[in-house]
């Protein structure tokens, strides 16, 4: 288990809060721990912030159990990743066994983390600052969209660009930071306002096109086309950041990312597929592949005076 009950001592009269003081976490960082119930006593009874130790008082914490996954680049501030598809980009609960995190802790200590997130079946790169200012800087780039980001993704059919809106950089005007990270060839667009379902009996994690929504702009463009398989190769990059972003408005267009378990699916073929409970190859059947098809590709960025553009360098194919 990833999650391992630690003894940091023996102590009596001492509030729960104080004693994690004494061994360096800050307040807010005491609070925290005993506000998610991970400071117990010997009986196993959780230790709220102000409870008094009567005895031996343990801490339940991750210990990282890495399995050697390097990054891909590394400078003295940040580094990338390729994460593999079906890897957390964080541990999500005490029963989570492995994430991201155990590798990036046991090189570069609990300061460093990951500045952006992957779904769990996305694989492909992911930037992670090594110290707490660095984290802090590259998620203002993130969100103020100063960071080029592009990803591939496998669709159904084959796309009809002519259908579609040619990109054009004046009618853009918001977003002029990330065009001069931007390759020259063209790209079209799809700009659709989005938010999450309204709908009580829906997935709650699902969104939906809606015009009352936030803005949600992706560009993409065609790699290559799969007549076989009656599939798309797109390289797609958000302009926006929306949660599901290129995923909705690939299915919008009526082009799904193939392997996708939310969109186009039943609400019981989905809780299947989250919970685990669908065979791979029901899955693959259903929706075309057994992992969501969208991969990270490369990320483009000025930091600290450097310009940096680093592509992944994992296979992806079906």
């Amino acid at each position: 288990m990833a999650y391992v009950k630690m003894k940091i001592g023996e102590f009596y009269g001492k509030k729960a809060y104080q004693i994690l003081l004494s061994q360096g976490y800050s307040m807010k960082e005491a609070q925290k721990l005993c506000d998610s119930g991970r400071i117990i006593d010997n009986n196993d009874l959780v230790l709220k912030k102000n409870s008094v130790a009567n005895g031996d008082i343990f801490l339940i914490d991750y210990a990282c159990e890495p399995k050697g996954l390097k990054p891909i680049f590394e400078c003295d501030e940040f580094g990338v990743f390729d994460k593999p598809s079906g890897v957390l980009t964080h541990p999500n609960g005490r029963n989570c066994k492995y994430s991201l995190c155990d590798e990036i802790w046991t090189l570069w200590g609990k300061n460093a983390s990951v500045a952006h997130r992957l779904d769990r079946e996305t694989s492909g790169v992911i930037v992670v600052g090594k110290s707490v200012e660095v984290v802090r800087e590259l998620k203002r780039m993130f969100e103020n969209r100063e960071i080029f980001k592009s990803y591939l993704a496998i669709v159904s059919g084959i796309i009809s660009t002519s259908e579609f809106n040619r990109f054009t950089p004046e009618d853009y005007m918001d977003f002029m930071g990330k065009f001069d990270l931007m390759d020259s060839q063209d790209w079209f667009v799809i700009d659709r306002a989005m938010d999450i379902t309204d709908d009580y009996d829906d997935i709650k994690i699902r969104m939906r096109i809606c015009d009352e929504g936030k803005r949600a702009v992706t560009l993409f463009r065609v790699v290559k086309f799969d007549s076989k398989t009656d599939t798309t190769l797109v390289e797609c990059a958000p302009l926006t950041g929306r949660q599901h972003q290129i995923r909705l408005h690939m299915f919008y267009v009526k082009h799904r990312i193939l392997g996708d378990p939310i969109y186009g699916l039943e609400r019981c073929d989905i809780e299947r597929i989250l919970d685990g409970k669908m065979s791979l190859n029901e899955r693959i059947n259903l929706t075309g592949a057994s992992r969501l098809m969208l991969h990270s590709n490369r990320v483009k960025f000025r930091f600290q005076g450097a310009k940096y553009d680093i592509s992944s360098k994992m296979k992806f194919e079906l």
